[in-house]
């Protein structure tokens, strides 16, 4: 309404001279579900409550550390013993917290879906359970994390459960949200394909179905990690001892002759860990510099506890490249830390048909590489048929653009519907992609080259729009795409001189 003058003297009337700007959203903030040790802040609840983090202290803070992961220790006769996990006691979220740390992971957020249940383990309902809001359904209500990340879904004990979670959080990106990607892992990833009906990695492509495949990447296969240090792990892990005190008791007559009682009278001391008996470090000393057989199977144990899927990892891994050169650079060929190896090595055949397979399920390998370590070695998403989706690069941008420039426009909602309108939005997001340009997102040798905006009465809206109260806004955009495949042709040619 226009100032009415009634009083003579001087009135000050302020007009913008720019128009509104676009801030480019976040694009490296994942979400985790798992199980914690607890959820709590300032005595409060966090069981279901997504909670920004920045660190691991602050994990630590709110939902404690890692679970008391058991294991059984029985004779072996080629290796002499084997251990084995109890798989209710296995809980990937926070080892695989450690790992995107690690990575150059900074900000997430943490949906704890309830504390260790050691007679339970790992559930599908507590994961995504929309009824109830656990889980996976939490996150609707919040816009900022652009990837979604479930290490513990490879725990659950069917393929077919872990399929059913795979595709629950292909749909909450695809679908629900269509603002983040899921980072998926292969169940059993830690074998190697039989290329039978066993196979893993076929089992994985046939559980996830064909919906919303632009809105994930999956990685294969898991990883060697260091996360777990030696000193983590003691006769505490071991849920059964009558096997492993026969075995350090015949190492003991082997090694030890007439003093052997003195070494087996410290190894009948062995007996699980509880609230009324506490660990004995010194007892644990003593058998890590008498028994080898002790210190070997405690090395197993961190060995298997280091195993871990890579989605974790690759969330850090994201988040360093993005910070480090942008949204647009592929998170490949790029080395990844607290990684020795991967449980499987691939080599550029195995990888065939990983990278291009006939339904276009591309699966991302890891690949270790002599001189280099373990590196990244794919950069696609699930839907590797299509000419405009297929890299996770290209996908992740265009959602960056998308939010930014939806939240800029969002000032000009309930706006009349005319040319100085139209300008000034057109303004707006053009200064915002010229940007992007300049940053490198967008290819071409100009910017009317990287994209175009198009909005009008006759160009992209009709008079019934306008009546309706729809502006239309067009934005073409040639997004940057990685190198893939590097051709170099060499031909002999006639000596010249």
């Amino acid at each position: 309404m226009a100032q009415v003058l009634a009083t003579p003297g001087v009135y000050i009337k302020e007009e913008s001279s720019f128009p509104s700007s676009a801030v480019q959203v976040a694009t490296a903030v994942p979400a985790f579900v798992g199980y914690t040790q607890f959820a709590i802040r300032d005595n409060k609840s966090l069981t279901n409550i997504p909670t920004r983090i920045t660190s691991l202290g602050e994990f630590h803070q709110f939902f404690g550390v890692g679970p008391e992961t058991k294991y059984a220790v029985t004779a072996d006769d080629d290796t002499g013993f084997k251990v084995e996990a109890d798989p209710k006691t296995k809980f990937n979220l926070y080892k695989s917290m450690r790992l995107f740390f690690s990575n150059g992971g900074s900000t997430c957020y943490i949906v704890s879906v309830g504390k260790y249940d050691y007679e339970k383990g790992v559930e599908l309902k507590p994961l995504n359970d929309p009824a109830e809001e656990s889980g996976i359904p939490t996150l609707l209500k919040f816009p900022e994390p652009t990837m979604l990340v479930i290490p513990d879904a490879v725990l659950l004990e069917e393929a077919s459960s872990c399929s059913d979670l795979q595709q629950q959080m292909l749909a909450h990106c695809g679908v629900a949200t269509k603002s983040r990607i899921a980072l998926l892992d292969v169940f059993n990833g830690d074998t190697a394909r039989t290329n039978a009906a066993d196979d893993v990695v076929t089992a994985a492509r046939e559980g996830i179905g064909i919906n919303s495949m632009q809105w994930g990447s999956m990685y294969y296969p898991f990883l060697n990690t260091t996360i777990v240090q030696g000193d983590e792990v003691n006769y505490g892990n071991i849920s059964d001892f009558a096997a492993m005190i026969t075995l350090l008791d015949a190492q003991a007559d082997a090694l030890y002759d007439d003093k052997a009682q003195v070494i087996k009278d410290e190894i009948a001391k062995l007996k699980p860990v509880t609230e009324e008996d506490k660990f004995d470090n010194s007892l644990h000393q003593t058998l890590m510099a008498k028994i080898p057989l002790y210190k070997a199977i405690l090395a197993e144990i961190k060995n298997d506890m280091n195993v871990l899927p890579p989605s974790g990892g690759m969330a850090g891994v994201i988040s360093m490249v993005d910070g480090e050169v942008g949204v647009f650079q592929s998170p490949a060929n790029v080395s990844m830390g607290s990684v020795v190896s991967p449980t499987v090595n691939l080599t550029s055949k195995d990888q065939e048909d990983l990278n291009l397979p006939l339904n276009g399920k591309a699966i991302n390998a890891i690949r270790s590489f002599p001189g280099k370590g373990v590196l990244v070695w794919g950069a696609r998403t699930l839907d590797g048929n299509s000419q405009d989706w297929r890299y996770l690069s290209v996908r992740r941008t265009v959602i960056m653009i998308e939010q930014s420039l939806k939240i800029a426009s969002e000032a000009y909602v309930f706006e009349p519907n005319v040319v100085n309108t139209w300008v000034a939005v057109k303004g707006m997001m053009t200064n915002f992609l010229k940007d992007q340009w300049k940053q490198g997102a967008l290819a071409g040798a100009t910017p009317e080259d990287a994209f175009s905006v198009d909005i009008g009465l006759g160009s992209t809206m009709t008079p019934t729009d306008i009546l309706d109260g729809i502006m239309n806004v067009t934005v073409k955009l040639a997004v940057t795409r990685p190198a893939e495949f590097i051709v170099i042709t060499f031909q002999q040619q006639m000596q010249k001189s």
